[in-house]
């Protein structure tokens, strides 16, 4: 689904990328982060090419948490150019998840 690649920033990776960039801040001991793992792999096969996705994990990177103000989780944060332009917090089914982005991407 995702491909772990290894980046000196966040922001690098954000501004490196020609495509929209879902991120999803979850962590391990939260259960609907994990319900969004499998909805998250039908988001990627429908909307591959279109959009990347990257996982990141609140609890090894606290200070981005910080930054976007992540206080729910699962959070997901849709960047375009490096910039936020959508947040969704909560899960979500993949149908409604890939219904919402389109608009976006």
């Amino acid at each position: 689904m995702t491909t772990k690649k290894q980046f000196n920033s966040f922001e690098d990776m954000l501004s490196g990328s020609d495509l929209p960039v879902l991120v999803d801040f979850y962590a391990d001991w939260c259960g609907p982060c994990q319900m969004m793992v499998p909805i998250l792999e039908q988001v990627n096969a429908q909307l591959q090419g279109r959009m990347k996705i990257v996982k990141i994990d609140t609890e090894k990177y606290p200070q981005l948490a910080s930054q976007y103000q992540i206080q729910a989780l699962p959070t997901l944060v849709l960047f375009k150019q490096g910039q936020p332009v959508e947040r969704i917090e909560g899960a979500m089914g993949a149908p409604q998840l890939v219904q919402h982005l389109e608009s976006f991407i």
